[in-house]
């Protein structure tokens, strides 16, 4: 890119045929908040629009495929008010390929497809004209997600698309693509279900896709060999990622392509949540978003240095008027365009509060059903001040955005940024308040130390369904790796023990249950902490191990049937928490608590759940007449055994009893 972005330490020139306005600040440039800046297609004209305020002139390239060779028209646009060019072409150019250029302190800058592109050929660098109508899949018009009355209603999986299927022995026909994923009746070793069969019978509500837009990492061109990478580098917001598509060089197929992946999901009844990344771009200088308004887009410290607080290389201004707007039109598009059901924002600390309160409102009022949370921190320092960030501990000022629970987290298992440290269910003290804290969705109860809380000294939710609880994701170690590396000294049979009750405390905790995908077969990245580029052989979910570990698969699908079966266990208020969920027994290692009186509706009067994290079986002394739920690795219906006085919990594990 041929042009200095330091422009907070300069004039910026705004120049037009009549007059010409200076700019002292991004803050002051145009914002045409009400002008539609996307492509206007029909088949008669189309209609290209692009903001670039300082801009000396636009134009728009016609190309007559995505990846080479010479323009075969261009156009000179338009200037029109509040810094938007303008040009309408006669004649149906759906198929076209297009990109814009500005001409900025004397020179054209870099072709770009503009950052309003719905779709683009082979590695993103031109966009297309498109009729999107033509991608919908059959019924599209019906089609519609699960209905969440509150957010910890669901059960949400993560997962990233290549993994699931690129394993040899996956069964599928469509490998790493998003066919593949939800390709019918395939089967891996020993005929164990694979793909969506999986996760149908794994029973979870939601599907959380690790970032599927268009990123720049993987070379679109050369997908016969071998490429990985997580996806946090934006390039394409609004475009699905090219390399999970059967063609990434036809600009409808990927589209058409995810709708199918959406309308497949939703037709078995489970949602599907997008991760998205607006808070950085893959590269800074010669971004789509630099392409297009130099330096607008992004932080500065005051000095013009590029602002990181993603550690990635730069980090967007949420807070400037038109990146909001833009961020909050492309995950409505998402939402419209391709019905999803939820989004997670990566490093959500980085955004002010204001944008992610105008998001959910927008998303909600669009579509109840849809679920908000992210990551309630940054990577780094931000220019943006601290009490405008939304963080973990603002929460409570966003009353409809959740957050992820990194207190429960690290209870359970011990710090992500040290190896060596274990947690509550591997047996290390002073765990137990934070994993209380964990149980009742991080709100304020009567009942918690908050100073003995491990990251958090006072409640950051208002309501359970605003914490995420987890206890993995794809970042840092597995949990069954994290268990190997934190207790070298633990038997096989015990890290596996520890690996279920740390789920099992998720699953019956009060916020949204939250699981990494493979967890159900203990999968392990070989001791990998940070896969984000690693090959298959580190990422590929392994299939064989669903029948190593048939039992461990089984325990996590009961699990996960039981949590949904007792609405006690996912409450949708702070009030509703605080007046059923009493604790009992609070050690070390071993914790206890009631949910009583048929809470938030649920069948049974009275539940007793304990957590034993003793490497041997205890005593429990019970007071009345009990049955018996949940015991070591069975599970039992409305006839479980009766007991009395005395009960056995066996070491590592959950157990639930219940009174009807």
């Amino acid at each position: 890119m041929r042009i200095s972005l330091v422009f907070l330490s300069l004039i910026l020139l705004y120049s037009c045929a009549s007059d010409q306005r200076v700019f002292d600040s991004y803050e002051a440039y145009p914002t045409p908040l009400n002008d539609n800046l996307w492509l206007d297609y029909s088949e008669e004209r189309t209609i290209f629009r692009i903001w670039s305020p300082t801009a000396e002139e636009a134009r728009v390239n016609l190309y007559a495929n995505g990846s080479d060779g010479a323009p075969v028209e261009q156009y000179i646009m338009s200037r029109m008010n509040n810094g938007v060019w303008l040009r309408k072409v006669e004649g149906d150019l759906q198929s076209t390929y297009y990109t814009y250029n500005v001409k900025a302190e004397g020179q054209w800058l870099d072709e770009t497809p503009g950052i309003y592109a719905q779709a683009v050929g082979a590695n993103g660098q031109r966009a297309m004209v498109i009729d999107l109508d033509r991608t919908d899949p059959e019924g599209w018009r019906f089609d519609k997600g699960p209905e969440v009355n509150y957010p910890n209603e669901a059960i949400i999986y993560e997962l990233h698309i290549r993994d699931m299927t690129i394993y040899p022995q996956s069964g599928s026909s469509y490998p790493g693509t998003y066919e593949g994923l939800v390709e019918a009746e395939t089967k891996g070793p020993s005929g164990v279900a694979t793909a969506i069969d999986h996760l149908e019978e794994l029973g979870i509500t939601h599907v959380h896709l690790l970032p599927t837009y268009d990123h720049y990492s993987i070379d679109e061109s050369k997908l016969d060999s071998a490429r990985f990478n997580w996806g946090y580098d934006p390039q394409n917001y609004n475009v699905p990622e090219g390399s999970f598509s059967s063609d990434p060089y036809n600009g409808a197929t990927r589209i058409a392509e995810f709708k199918k992946m959406v309308k497949a999901f939703h037709d078995r009844g489970i949602g599907l949540i997008l991760d998205v990344v607006y808070n950085h771009t893959g590269i800074h200088e010669g971004s789509n978003f630099n392409l297009e308004n130099p330096g607008y887009y992004y932080r500065h410290w005051e000095d013009g240095k590029v602002a990181d607080a993603s550690a990635c290389g730069n980090e967007t201004a949420s807070d400037r008027e038109m990146m909001r707007r833009f961020i909050k039109e492309s995950v409505l598009y998402w939402a419209k365009e391709y019905h999803l059901d939820g989004f997670r924002f990566d490093l959500m600390g980085i955004h002010d509060m204001e944008t992610m309160k105008e998001i959910t409102e927008a998303l909600k009022s669009y579509n109840s059903n849809i679920i908000i949370y992210g990551e309630g921190w940054t990577a780094g320092d931000s220019p943006l001040p601290e009490k405008r960030r939304a963080l973990k501990k603002h929460t409570l000022q966003m009353p409809q955005v959740s957050a992820f629970s990194d207190d429960l987290r690290d209870g359970l298992k011990g710090s992500v940024f040290s190896d060596e440290e274990g947690g509550f269910v591997s047996g290390t003290k002073g765990r137990a308040e934070s994993i209380k804290f964990g149980v009742v969705g991080s709100i304020e109860h009567p009942q918690i130390d908050y100073k003995a809380v491990n990251y958090s000294d006072e409640p950051w939710a208002n309501e359970p369904w605003q914490a995420i609880s987890y206890v993995s994701c794809h970042d840092n170690h597995t949990i069954y790796d994290k268990l190997k590396v934190s207790r070298p000294d633990a038997s096989e049979s015990d890290i596996i023990a520890m690996d279920k009750l740390a789920n099992a405390i998720v699953m019956t905790s009060q916020g949204v249950a939250f699981m990494h995908a493979g967890a159900e077969m203990l999968r392990t990245k070989n001791g990998e902490h940070n896969s984000y580029n690693l090959p298959d052989a580190i990422n590929q979910i392994d299939w064989s191990r669903k029948t190593k570990y048939k039992s461990v698969f089984e325990y996590y699908k009961n699990l996960i049937s039981f949590r949904k079966s007792h609405p006690a266990f996912y409450m949708s208020s702070q009030e509703e928490v605080v007046g059923h969920l009493e604790f009992k027994t609070v050690e070390e290692d071993l914790l206890s608590y009631t949910i009583n009186d048929h809470a938030n509706g649920d069948t049974w009067d009275n539940i007793l759940v304990i957590y034993n994290a003793k490497a041997d079986a205890v005593p429990y002394s019970l007071d009345g007449s009990w049955k018996v739920a949940v015991e070591g690795d069975s599970f039992y219906d409305e006839n479980g055994t009766s007991v009395l006085g005395t009960i056995e919990v066996p070491a590592i594990s959950m157990m639930v009893l219940y009174q009807d």
